[in-house]
């Protein structure tokens, strides 16, 4: 059975799921649809249009899905949509989006979202990703499944990181991040691939390998970027795991991290 504290505030027009535990002083809005098994905590608050799936946590004085952060944004009725098993940490704070962007901030499944963490308005998360504390993502960024962002570190709005890309403490991205790639530095510059990340996932020796040989093709042959993505594509026939680095660069739009 949901297990409500008196003294929280919820609207006639939010829907809870008959298992949804709310703290004390938590307040839940108009237009908000939370999952199975959620846990919402003292003094959080979530604002709609909001949907969270099942199994989400939000922790004390955290904010969802509240007004994005735009001056253009007149009151428009945009959202922000959570998938499941999602970890919200105190003064987390995850806006709706816009309607001149997508109409909707995403949040995927199995991601963890540390104190004072913010995704601004139109950003796109995918899944099991780690924002550390103080992480600042602009609006309209995309972040591929299993990105770590270390602690106060940034994004500039627009901005992609691939999947499996691990940034370094204190960083600007200020440019496109390829999947599998470390980046660190003001601004943000390449260093290595996240090799002790792709183990810990259980990608084999050959594949870290081949991928290693890939950032050396993109990273370090001198070679003209159309001649390098030509050799990549080569290299991403007959290895599948190269195929989603490639496919990444064709589709950056703040050129990429040099």
């Amino acid at each position: 059975m949901a297990r409500i504290d008196p003294r929280a505030v919820i609207s006639p027009k939010a829907q809870l799921a008959d298992d949804v535990e709310v703290g004390a002083f938590a307040v839940i809005g108009d237009n908000v649809v939370i999952g199975p098994r959620c846990w919402i905590g003292p003094h959080a608050v979530i604002n709609g249009p909001t949907s969270l799936g099942a199994d989400n946590r939000v922790f004390q004085f955290a904010s969802l899905g509240d007004a994005p952060q735009d001056k253009k944004y007149k009151g428009e009725p945009t959202r922000l949509e959570i998938g499941d098993r999602n970890i919200f940490r105190e003064y987390c704070t995850v806006n709706r989006g816009t309607v001149t962007g997508n109409g909707v901030t995403r949040v995927g499944d199995d991601n963890m979202l540390l104190a004072y963490t913010h995704v601004g308005h139109d950003c796109t998360l995918g899944n099991k990703i780690v924002l550390s504390n103080l992480v600042m993502l602009g609006g309209h960024v995309e972040l591929g499944d299993w990105v770590i962002m270390s602690g106060y570190a940034g994004a500039h709005q627009f901005s992609k990181i691939g999947a499996h890309a691990f940034i370094g403490n204190n960083t600007a991205v200020t440019r496109d991040v390829p999947p599998y790639v470390l980046a660190a530095g003001h601004p943000a510059e390449p260093r290595s691939i996240n090799s002790e990340g792709l183990k810990r996932r259980g990608f084999t020796t050959e594949q870290i390998r081949n991928i290693k040989n890939a950032y050396r093709v993109l990273y370090r042959s001198d070679l003209k970027l159309e001649d390098a993505v030509e050799k990549l594509q080569a290299m991403a026939a007959e290895h599948e795991e190269l195929r989603i680095f490639v496919d990444f660069i064709g589709k950056a739009t703040r050129s990429l991290v040099r």
